[in-house]
């Protein structure tokens, strides 16, 4: 008796590491490690995208400045409008205030630590939006709108087949479909 269940121990001892065998035979996974760099800044400490930005920035609200607006076929390369710009080309959902603010204490925001305070209709109030960096609410959107340099106020929706470019100085093309600045 005493040897059958040495047999019997034996055996299970074998099916067991064959099975533990089998769980290893699997290739182990791949452990993925976050990659980091160390990137150089200028001289006020920004890197070359964040000093892309504050330039940009700068640029779209230099007083005076006049930009040009080139509307292009993504199908021909044919540029069907231009317009000179006054300023800078706007989005339709950039806003001067938050969309959503709380209407009273525990609605929408539930206390002073949550929330950013803003003012609306002559009390502090709290949002959940964040002002960006060019002092608007909101992301760009389904049209753009500008004002020319004779004062005349232009609105663009961007559909399909439509490359838009901007540019501070005019650019050389061969013929414009609609020249709104004539």
């Amino acid at each position: 008796m005493k040897w059958f269940l040495v047999v019997a121990a034996g055996m299970a001892g074998l099916c067991l590491g064959g099975c533990a065998e089998t769980k290893s035979a699997s290739p182990p996974s791949p452990i993925l490690k976050k990659a980091t760099a160390t990137v150089k800044t200028n001289i006020a400490g920004r890197t070359v995208e964040q000093q892309n930005l504050v330039d940009r920035l700068k640029e779209d609200n230099r007083i005076g400045a006049i930009q040009h607006l080139y509307v292009i076929s993504a199908y021909s390369g044919q540029v069907l409008m231009y317009s000179t710009v006054r300023g800078k080309v706007s989005s339709s959902h950039k806003r001067l205030s938050p969309r959503t603010i709380a209407a009273m204490d525990g609605q929408y925001v539930d206390s002073e630590f949550y929330g950013i305070p803003v003012l609306a209709e002559g009390r502090q109030r709290r949002t959940g939006e964040v002002l960006g960096d060019d002092g608007t609410y909101g992301d760009s959107s389904e049209y753009i709108f500008w004002w020319d340099t004779k004062g005349i106020y232009h609105q663009h929706y961007v559909v399909g087949g439509q490359i838009l470019h901007i540019s501070s100085e005019p650019i050389a093309v061969k013929s414009v479909v609609i020249n709104l600045s004539r």
